[in-house]
């Protein structure tokens, strides 16, 4: 199974949104700074503040291009607070 992730770090006050197969590893690397060269080197407070469980790769690469696309952040409240927003991106973009 796939997930797209979203993370929220306080100090900088923004978001990231991404894939992966295990969120929890994922989310140490980030905060560890693995990537080196990445956006999310630049803090080490990463939180996960959403994920959505995807039945592919596939699936999860062009939910995370769509959430990604929004560039919002009210957006990434609104697929907390409405669960059918993720339903709907879920059934959208079914392989």
């Amino acid at each position: 199974m796939y997930y797209v992730y979203i993370l929220y770090s306080a100090s900088l006050n923004k978001y990231y949104v991404g894939h992966t197969e295990n969120v929890d590893l994922r989310l140490d690397q980030h905060n560890t700074k693995f990537f080196k060269n990445s956006w999310t080197a630049h803090s080490d407070d990463w939180i996960i503040y959403h994920t959505i469980l995807c039945e592919s790769k596939t699936q999860a690469l062009k939910i995370e291009r769509h959430i990604k696309n929004m560039k919002s952040r009210k957006y990434y409240f609104n697929l907390v607070q409405y669960p059918d927003i993720e339903l709907k991106l879920k059934e959208t973009y079914k392989d």
